[in-house]
């Protein structure tokens, strides 16, 4: 079965160049294999059996890497501009959740599940983003902010918590082995 670059296993040379050249200038994975319409493992792949060989030095001898994509716009005629900035780390686009970040961290906290939020999102705020943006932010908030460890307090000799079990077995005094029990409480 051929794909529309070359055949299903092997891609050809200047899609080959295509994705170091992309990957050079900074572009992710994920974009660069919705860019080219092949899988993200593919990219991967191939990133990873060239290694050695990627060039992020862009134009030869200038230093300068020219932008992949690019749009001359009315304002600033002959200048090129990317598409996309990538200009530093977490660029992209900015999540639909961010409007409703207070909203979705209270959600959090209380220990709801990213469905649930999304549902709730729906239904509350008229939410028209995808699930998996919404389960994205839940990530990165749950990533910040770690799971919050509840203390138990009571008084002295209120609580007990009590284990009862097959013990090890005994040697009694006539030479038998018996079977022993075990009853551990602990007080909190």
């Amino acid at each position: 079965m051929r794909d529309q670059w070359g055949m299903s296993n092997v891609l050809k040379v200047s899609l080959q160049a295509t994705i170091y050249s992309l990957h050079g200038r900074g572009w992710s994975r994920r974009r660069i294999a919705r860019e080219l319409g092949i899988d993200r493992e593919t990219v991967g792949r191939y990133l990873l059996l060239a290694k050695p060989a990627i060039s992020t030095t862009g134009v030869e001898g200038t230093g300068e890497a020219k932008p992949a994509i690019s749009t001359a716009g009315a304002e600033g005629a002959g200048k090129a501009k990317p598409a996309i900035s990538t200009a530093g780390k977490g660029t992209g686009r900015k999540s639909q959740c961010e409007p409703l970040a207070e909203a979705i961290m209270a959600k959090v906290e209380v220990g709801l599940s990213a469905q649930r939020i999304y549902q709730d999102l729906v239904e509350e705020s008229g939410f028209t983003d995808s699930y998996q943006s919404v389960k994205r932010f839940v990530r990165k908030l749950r990533s910040i902010q770690p799971e919050r460890v509840w203390r138990l307090e009571c008084q002295p000799g209120e609580e007990l918590q009590l284990d009862f079990g097959l013990g090890a077995p005994i040697d009694d005094a006539e030479g038998k082995m018996r079977r022993s029990w075990v009853l551990r409480m602990v007080l909190s």
